[in-house]
């Protein structure tokens, strides 16, 4: 009885998610064995824009309740990188290494061509640039594609950059410095965003504790940091959060911070790359009691999508990099108005994206009631 009634929860707080979203898509095609939903949460700032996933989820509504949380934190994301895109995202589900063929990417494009540019997307996790150029066969809606098709490149990049920049904001208010050096940071995840974020706070003289499920990427690192005359402290991947750090750098996956994990944190704040850490929001209060600073996370990745929304006006890596930059200011003012208000930096983000997309609704809902036919109701 009591399972019962936890998924009739569970069921009630999914259609509520779907009910704040102004489209979710099925995509199936038995051909190519693609299995695939797209949600587009808010285009108040603009045409949808955000990554696809591949990961082989459990069941279908586990896929579904990662691209819900995904797409809304899109918008915020959008919103706080002051780009004139909303909050979308894509999830396939299927095992990376084994399910995805050209055939399948080509038959998801058609799926996102059939919004009929509602939704732009590009690569994310499980997901690569190549597999977009097959994409790029039956939409113009991708971006994130190699330079040789047109596109920015590689926008791990720009987002381990924003990282770096959100970690030198938060030495700022912690430390009156923003130097990386002598610091110790645990970076959770060596993918395309950790391991560049690592190899930057090695040449910073930073040091580090690591963890990923990958040995190669284990191996490379361990490299790199002999190439410095640096050492790189491996751990397992329980053993990543009770680390004696000052910073706790999640790279992989989300909802990493939550009941089990906080208790064990010995770190003075947590700065990362990875979508939706927190496992609820109400854990942002839970850091804060503890004393424990939190980066909204997507304020600080903001820079892949920083670069993919800015390749929509022609790749312009100066511009990027500029736009970027602007991640070290944000987070500061978040911080900080976060402390007049007393309260946590999520609530300050969220009021002032929050802020922005009221703005922008107002000034979209002139243009539409300018555009929109008028209809004599009389007749």
């Amino acid at each position: 009885m009591k399972q019962l009634e936890k998924n009739r929860t569970m069921e009630l707080d999914t259609f509520q998610k779907i009910a704040e979203h102004e489209q979710v898509m099925f995509c199936n095609d038995p051909k190519t064995g693609l299995q695939a939903i797209i949600a587009i949460h808010d285009t108040t700032l603009g045409p949808a824009l955000g990554g696809t996933r591949m990961y082989p989820y459990a069941t279908v509504d586990d896929a579904l309740e990662d691209v819900l949380r995904l797409s809304a934190g899109m918008t915020s994301k959008c919103a706080a990188a002051d780009v004139d895109f909303g909050g979308g995202k894509a999830v396939i589900i299927g095992d990376p290494k084994k399910d995805k063929s050209p055939a399948m990417f080509r038959a998801f494009g058609q799926f996102v061509d059939s919004l009929n540019g509602r939704f732009y997307t590009g690569t994310d996790m499980g997901t690569t640039m190549d597999d977009f150029v097959h994409a790029l066969k039956e939409t113009n809606f991708v971006n994130g594609v190699p330079e040789a098709f047109g596109g920015s490149g590689d926008s791990s990049v720009p987002t381990a950059q924003g990282v770096i920049y959100g970690l030198e904001a938060t030495n700022q208010y912690l430390y009156g410095n923003d130097s990386l050096a002598e610091k110790t940071y645990a970076v959770q995840g060596l993918g395309k965003v950790g391991f560049k974020v690592s190899e930057h706070l090695l040449k910073s003289g930073a040091n580090l504790y690591v963890t990923d499920i990958n040995t190669a990427s284990i191996e490379a690192i361990n490299e790199k940091a002999k190439e410095m005359g640096s050492i790189v402290n491996v751990v397992d991947s329980e053993d990543i959060y009770n680390v004696d750090a000052d910073v706790f750098v999640p790279c992989a996956m989300g909802g990493v911070i939550n009941d089990q994990t906080i208790s064990q944190l010995k770190v003075k704040a947590v700065v990362g790359s990875a979508n939706n850490q927190l496992q609820a929001d109400s854990h942002a209060q839970d850091l804060l009691d503890r004393g424990i600073l939190f980066a909204p996370d997507y304020i600080v990745n903001a820079g892949g999508l920083i670069q993919v929304a800015d390749e929509l006006y022609g790749p312009n890596h100066e511009r990027v990099l500029l736009k970027t930059k602007a991640i070290y200011d944000s987070l500061l003012e978040i911080y900080e108005q976060a402390n007049l208000d007393c309260v946590t930096t999520v609530e300050a983000a969220n009021q002032k994206c929050q802020k922005r997309l009221t703005e922008e609704q107002n000034r979209n809902n002139f243009f539409v009631r300018t555009r929109r036919p008028k209809w004599n109701i009389k007749e």
